[in-house]
């Protein structure tokens, strides 16, 4: 798995969700479910026939983020190259979430919190807010975040309540349940040079010519005059995806780095 080429879905172990069965399915449901989201600070509430019509780019959270000594959980803002912005997330695992979505998602914009959906089921009404919402290149993704020892059934039944919603928009949906091996610990390197990098020792020419020999990147920065220096552009240019490596494999300085996108 390149990491110039991959999605962030593509770095996600996949996970089982069938929790369909105990939905209300039945023909008008699209008009009997609900969504609500906050504009203006105010609630709004369309049937979830009509969710795909929404401005979701002017969206604010559901609920706030809040910060108290004893919480068990680490809320926080999370900065995002794509964005510019900070956003909120509630926990650890969401915080990560929004750093594969920064690296491989294509995002022009990520919401928090972004609606509630009131759903149907064989027990009665429920209710589910997810946790982000990303407007990509590639599509709108409503996403949920929960490691996979911690859903329980009515977690599934939310699940896949909110992929039924997402289907009728055209949306797609995806819950962040697990990372494949490395992937964190590689793109969470590659962060600490994602910000702006100028090349005034003009070291990234000869670090372009290295990943077009396929050499590793150890050889690669030993190769450069200044090697400190190559190091951090190394990682910025795998941040960027104008280079390369193999996700499946520990980042390492026996790493091969191959020439990736042009996008800057």
């Amino acid at each position: 798995m390149w990491s110039h080429s991959c999605r962030w879905d593509d770095l996600l172990v996949p996970v089982s969700l069938d929790g369909r069965d105990g939905l209300d399915l039945a023909e008008g449901w699209t008009r009997r479910w609900t969504a609500t989201w906050r504009h203006a600070g105010g609630d709004v509430i369309c049937p979830v026939a009509d969710l795909a019509t929404t401005p979701v780019t002017r969206l604010g959270p559901m609920r706030g983020f809040t910060w108290r000594r004893d919480q068990r959980h680490r809320p926080g803002l999370e900065y995002m190259v794509s964005t510019g912005r900070l956003h909120g997330f509630e926990s650890l695992e969401e915080a990560r979430l929004l750093l594969a979505l920064d690296f491989a998602g294509d995002v022009t914009e990520v919401l928090s919190q972004p609606l509630r959906l009131k759903f149907r089921t064989a027990a009665g009404w429920r209710k589910h807010t997810p946790d982000f919402l990303a407007i990509s290149r590639l599509g709108i993704w409503l996403i949920d975040v929960r490691p996979a020892d911690l859903i329980q059934e009515e977690d599934r039944e939310a699940f896949a309540a909110t992929a039924e919603a997402a289907l009728t928009c055209g949306w797609h949906y995806m819950v962040a349940a697990g990372w494949r091996p490395h992937v964190l610990m590689a793109v969470d390197e590659m962060s600490s040079r994602r910000r702006p990098l100028v090349d005034p020792l003009g070291v990234q020419p000869g670090l372009f010519a290295g990943a077009g020999e396929g050499l590793t990147f150890g050889e690669i920065a030993a190769g450069s005059a200044f090697e400190p220096v190559a190091r951090a552009h190394l990682l910025h240019l795998l941040w960027h995806r104008r280079l390369g490596v193999d996700l499946n494999q520990p980042l390492a300085d026996r790493s091969t780095v191959v020439l990736g996108s042009e996008r800057s």
